[in-house]
């Protein structure tokens, strides 16, 4: 199965990301040029630069290194269109990640990268009146086409975030389910950006982790854009959350469930 031209534009907007890396090229060399004469920022003891390293970035990715796993470039919110192109859910099966989520009415859903509020809105249905999805996005232009979406539906529960690259601004131990659908594997902050959803997950709150299968080499998505279970595990282990389960019955993503849990190992 392969992508046709126009999605793949969509999914990684190219042009943008050939701008900005030549952009980031001038910036390192500047940056570069500064460190040689001033006391090194990075990797100072206690700080979250230690878990960083960075390297000259390959076409689809930032440079930026996280625990042997470079951070691949964010899709910016021109490539809209791809979120909601009609074959996504025949393509994806979306309808049976939904499904699989369980959502209760009444529940607290953070969606994570957020996009279009592909799965922000039907979950928002699904939760009912007294239940509430955090839509969450760095993007304001990502937030704006929920905003439209949702009046145009009439779904009055959902709460639009604006989040930084470092923290997702969600309240503290209040989430029922963070939802990430094919979006961790761009946080340029994964390490500040887990430590706060753990601080905001309930008492029996867990994380859904949606990625594209690195270790399938037939899903026909770049490899920065996929992640392997075993990486997943590192990551996640290293904010203190287990593997909970493991599901593969969709064509191209893993279905990865984390809970917070005494197995992991915290600041690794």
């Amino acid at each position: 199965m392969r992508l046709t031209l126009d999605e793949v534009a969509a999914l990684f907007d190219v042009a943008n990301v050939t701008i900005h890396s030549m952009v980031r090229l001038g910036v390192l060399a500047a940056a570069l040029a500064v460190t040689l004469f001033n006391a090194p920022a990075i990797g100072a003891p206690g700080a979250y630069g230690e878990y960083y390293s960075y390297n000259p970035p390959s076409r689809d990715g930032t440079g930026k290194v996280y625990m042997g796993r470079e951070i691949a470039h964010v899709m910016g919110h021109r490539g809209a269109n791809w979120l909601e192109r009609p074959e996504r859910e025949q393509k994806e099966r979306t309808d049976l990640l939904i499904e699989l989520l369980a959502l209760r009415v009444g529940e607290t859903v953070a969606d994570i990268g957020a996009g279009t509020g592909y799965f922000a809105l039907p979950m928002a249905t699904m939760v009912g009146p007294t239940g509430v999805v955090l839509a969450v996005d760095i993007q304001p232009e990502m937030l704006g086409i929920i905003e439209e979406r949702a009046r145009a539906d009439n779904i009055a529960n959902v709460e639009l975030i604006l989040a930084t690259e470092t923290d997702p601004m969600l309240p503290a131990n209040a989430v029922d389910l963070v939802l990430m659908v094919d979006a961790y594997h761009e946080f340029s902050g994964p390490r500040e950006v887990m430590e706060h959803i753990v601080d905001a997950l309930s008492e029996d709150g867990r994380i859904v982790l949606v990625e594209y299968r690195e270790e399938d080499r037939a899903v026909p998505i770049k490899r920065l854009h996929k992640m392997s279970v075993v990486q997943a595990t590192r990551e996640m282990a290293a904010v203190g959350l287990v593997l909970d389960e493991v599901h593969d019955n969709l064509p191209w993503q893993h279905i990865m469930v984390f809970r917070p849990g005494s197995d992991a190992a915290p600041g690794s």
